[in-house]
């Protein structure tokens, strides 16, 4: 099961690194700051660049987090936040299925968020020998 939970922790936090990295420097195929804070503020999330900046800290520091398995429940809801955020703005008027811009993924994001706070990060987590 620890093996499990960690396997999990560092897919899910490398891939939400990622996402942070694509919205502020535009790495693996993403826009970068200033065209992510023009996005942004199209959706009314403004002033775009304090909140690009407010998304990729949550995104990395999360996904950091969730990777180490340090302040681990922290970690989780900084990720969910952030998948919530983009339901509320953009995939969830669009239902469920990926395949439509919809909250499919987001959802299955906040699910595993979810699930490791109830279950804990583990054995191989920081937060094992701290508390």
């Amino acid at each position: 099961m620890d093996i499990a939970l960690l396997l999990i922790r560092i897919v899910l936090g490398l891939t939400i690194i990622g996402h942070g990295t694509q919205k502020l420097f535009g790495w693996f195929g993403g826009n970068g700051l200033f065209n992510t804070a023009k996005f942004f503020e199209s959706l009314g999330i403004k002033p775009g660049i304090f909140m690009v900046y407010l998304a990729t800290l949550s995104e990395m520091i999360g996904g950091l987090f969730f990777v180490l398995g340090f302040l681990t429940p922290l970690a989780a809801i900084l990720i969910a936040g952030t998948m919530v955020v983009a339901i509320i703005t953009v995939t969830g008027k669009n239902g469920y299925w990926i395949t439509a811009n919809g909250a499919e993924y987001n959802i299955l994001i906040i699910t595993i968020c979810i699930a490791m706070i109830i279950s804990g990060p583990g054995i191989y987590a920081f937060d094992y020998f701290i508390f």
